[in-house]
């Protein structure tokens, strides 16, 4: 049966178990059909369906490109792939990662918001940082539902936070109790009139399926903002008032998701600079060893003076990767 609506569920950190709660308080009656996207690694399958399908009253399957929207059914997003919606069918897309995810809670949000309008309903659950945040609101300006898990229940409560800050959401409830509070909302409701998609929105949407990875994109909407993509270390152009970046080929961050991983990425420059601080200091010291073997003392006296030197800077480094070292022994 065609679905009446649809229900995107999206989830991070701790959201196999918020997934089961909110499968779990579904009616077995539902005439919507209701997409989960869970964070997950990129390789490997997922064993998201089987845990889902114990958990509730509904079938649980994997999304398939291609396959049609049936009313009355789960469909969980797959490794490395966007869960995308067109003509009633899902779209697995390899577009460009958001925030660093593939499946993306966003591209799922977006594509929702896109293609079926006030008959689309946001799920946001427990998460870290800020994933979810702009699709759901896409799907709320669209006319859609806005619905967050209550921060007291979640096992990790940036994504809602998140939600609950920039969206006027439409219902705040512990996961097994979303279910039915969404189709007794849906059902006491008109449709209001859809408002056209803005142009940025419609560009992302097509940068999710993969059809506009250009020279284009949004770099003809915006000047560059001055910060790199991690992803591919082109220049990120800013859009919502810098709430949010992509890249030229089409890579999305949040501003939180983009000064997390910059600080993942400052942690590993600096790694590798003790790394080669150290080799380097070995280096001399064996070059020294070297030259007193030939006989050459000034020589020697040299590398010496540098594998102090890079002892030393090697010492700093370490302290300011792990910490003043105080405990450690002199």
């Amino acid at each position: 049966m065609e679905p009446s609506d649809l229900i995107v569920a999206g989830a991070s950190a701790g959201g196999v178990e918020a997934l089961r709660e909110f499968v779990s308080g579904l009616p077995a009656d539902l005439t919507a059909a209701v997409l989960v996207v869970l964070h997950m690694p990129a390789h490997g399958s997922s064993a998201l369906p089987a845990i889902l399908t114990r958990s509730g009253p509904l079938p649980v399957q994997a999304a398939g490109h291609g396959d049609v929207l049936e009313a009355g059914r789960v469909y969980a997003a797959v490794p490395d792939t966007h869960l995308l919606l067109r003509d009633g069918r899902m779209v697995l897309s390899h577009g460009p990662t958001e925030n660093g995810h593939r499946p993306g809670i966003d591209a799922t949000f977006r594509s929702a918001a896109v293609t079926w309008g006030p008959r689309a309903t946001g799920v946001v659950l427990s998460g870290v940082l800020d994933d979810g945040t702009a699709g759901l609101a896409l799907i709320k300006r669209r006319g859609g539902l806005a619905v967050v898990q209550d921060p007291t229940e979640a096992l990790y409560t940036g994504m809602p936070d998140s939600a609950l800050r920039h969206v006027q959401v439409d219902l705040v409830l512990p996961a097994r109790e979303m279910g039915r509070a969404i189709v007794a909302k849906v059902q006491s409701r008109g449709l209001p009139a859809v408002p056209p998609l803005s142009g940025l929105d419609r560009l992302e949407a097509e940068i999710d399926a993969g059809y506009r990875i250009d020279r284009n994109g949004v770099a003809a909407m915006t000047i560059p903002s001055g910060f790199t993509c991690p992803d591919c270390d082109g220049s990120l152009y800013p859009l919502e008032g810098g709430m949010r970046y992509r890249c030229r080929v089409g890579h999305a961050w949040s501003a939180e998701a983009l000064f997390t991983e910059q600080g993942i990425q400052v942690e590993k420059a600096l790694w590798t600079a003790l790394r080669a601080l150290q080799e380097k200091g070995q280096l001399a010291e064996r070059m020294c060893t070297d030259a007193r073997r030939f006989g050459d003392d000034g020589m020697a006296d040299r590398y010496a003076a540098q594998a102090a030197e890079q002892a030393g800077a090697a010492v700093i480094l370490r302290k300011l990767l792990v910490g003043t070292g105080k405990d450690e022994p002199d």
